[in-house]
């Protein structure tokens, strides 16, 4: 069994967006990989020490330095690694249309049986490129994975849904996006940084072709007004549920 994963340098949640809003402070930055993806990359591993002979391949589309993510990706325990390289510096300067498009064209070629990545990315936070790479490839996709199972012939695949887990089958090649809750990601241990050196890693341009979509501007969620107390016990009751009803227009 073959496995990618698809994995995202991202900027760490503390950047500063740019007084503009035409994007974040990239001087000092520091980036890391997308937490989501490190849980779909442990559920790959996982999954490769219970089938013994699973490949697996891991992917990240950026500039030179998102090779970072992928060393560390082979340290946890990757077989080899795949760079697309693109000059984009903090992720945003591609839609999530662009991201799908290069990373289909890359992995049609490999032909992975299982397509992982996380559910989303604490950049954009756009929940797109998983299901919008399974389209480009024509797969099926299940989003939202908390347990992943492989029959032998299919993959029995548990994931949120309408505040439920459903279980759905299928047979690969198939598309998950990984959810909180499926695993928790390993640390790299001295053996895996070390051998990680001698995994192959190699680079190839990306091809994620014209936008379809421009950000115009990005800009911080307003803040929150501080709380008020209406008062204690019963007497409470009666003002809390008028600035429900009037102000804050919940009921």
């Amino acid at each position: 069994m073959r496995i990618a994963v698809c994995i995202k340098r991202v900027p760490d949640s503390a950047s500063r967006i740019r007084p503009s809003g035409a994007g974040i402070e990239t001087g000092d930055l520091k980036f890391i990989m997308n937490p989501y993806d490190e849980i779909a990359l442990e559920e790959a591993l996982r999954l490769k020490e219970k089938l013994g002979s699973s490949e697996v391949l891991a992917v990240s589309l950026g500039p030179a330095d998102a090779q970072a993510v992928l060393r560390q990706a082979l340290a946890m325990g990757a077989d080899r690694a795949l760079h697309l390289a693109h000059p984009g510096v903090s992720g945003l300067e591609l839609d999530g249309r662009q991201c799908a498009r290069a990373l289909a064209g890359a992995l049609r070629a490999e032909a992975p049986d299982l397509f992982l990545f996380g559910k989303l990315s604490i950049d954009d936070q756009s929940a797109q490129v998983g299901g919008l790479v399974a389209q480009e490839l024509g797969l099926v996709s299940v989003g939202e994975v908390v347990k992943i199972e492989w029959t032998g012939e299919r993959f029995r695949l548990h994931h949120h849904l309408d505040g439920r887990i459903e279980v759905v089958e299928a047979a690969p090649p198939v598309v998950a996006t990984a959810h909180k809750g499926l695993n928790e990601p390993r640390y790299p241990g001295i053996k895996g940084i070390m051998a990680a050196k001698k995994k192959p890693l190699s680079s190839v341009p990306a091809d994620p072709g014209p936008p379809a979509m421009e950000i115009l501007r990005i800009e911080p969620p307003p803040p929150r007004q501080p709380g008020r107390i209406v008062g204690e016990g019963p007497a409470a009751v009666e003002p809390l549920l008028r600035l429900l009803r009037k102000e804050a227009k919940v009921l």
